[in-house]
């Protein structure tokens, strides 16, 4: 009999992660319109000692209409995809690479305010491709193939291609999800072991097995069998002797 494979349950703490980033950054945004604030200066500013706070408060900060939305689906599909695949490490991966890809911006950061969910993003794609690979997991391998096929087309934006948009913080993501692939070794789950597949496994003690004789011949009743051998039988002539008188 094969064991339930119960690596992967769906929970509500599953979506918990996703919805909470999600409404997170849709509310700042609406909290600025509302009220007529501008947060762009809580932002990342490279070597600055004031440009540290940006560290914590930049994920949630976003310039517009357009790059809230071009960052809300993914980080809701990818920060979903890690908080199911890997359920143990969902708070400590997220938080490691927010405040990570954070510090990498402001070391080789340009002398700017970056802002936006992107650095958080590139790293959720990077450890969760990486990690996938490195983990030989067939249902992680597969994640980490979607994942390509998703979103692989953003390593463009590693580079310094557009000089509106934080490369730095798309690297410093980037970078940060690969070493985090490394250091979360022994948080992957191990595929379900079928009963044959253990090390103590018997095969006279099993049910299925028993069915199966010496030669492979398939029996219907094995117990019938075995008992029948407790029994010792004696075989006399049903015709009768005759005598002269």
């Amino acid at each position: 009999m094969a064991l339930r494979d119960q690596s992967f349950p769906l929970t509500v703490r599953t979506v918990l992660l996703p919805v909470a980033l999600t409404l997170a950054i849709w509310f700042v945004f609406w909290f600025e319109l509302r009220f007529g604030f501008n947060f762009t200066h809580y932002g990342v500013r490279p070597r600055s000692l004031s440009g540290l706070r940006g560290i914590i408060f930049s994920p949630f900060i976003h310039s517009d209409i357009d790059h809230l939305w071009h960052n809300t689906i993914p980080i809701f599909v990818l920060s979903l995809a890690l908080s199911y695949f890997y359920r143990l490490i969902t708070f400590r991966v997220i938080i490691l690479i927010a405040l990570l890809s954070g510090l990498g911006t402001w070391l080789i950061g340009r002398d700017a305010f970056h802002i936006g969910m992107s650095g958080v993003i590139y790293g959720l794609v990077s450890f969760l491709f990486f990690k996938g690979i490195f983990a030989k997991h067939y249902r992680l391998i597969a994640l980490s193939l979607l994942v390509v096929f998703l979103y692989g087309g953003i390593i463009w934006g590693t580079l310094p291609v557009d000089p509106k948009v934080s490369w730095e913080g798309h690297l410093s993501g980037f970078l940060v999800g690969i070493i985090l692939s490394l250091c979360f070794r022994e948080s992957v789950p191990k595929p379900p072991k079928y009963t044959w597949e253990k090390e103590n496994y018997n095969e006279e003690d099993d049910p299925f097995m028993r069915h199966f004789d010496a030669d492979g011949n398939f029996i219907e009743f094995p117990d019938a069998v075995e008992d029948a051998s407790d029994y010792v039988y004696h075989y006399r002539s049903s015709g009768k002797s005759s005598e002269e008188e």
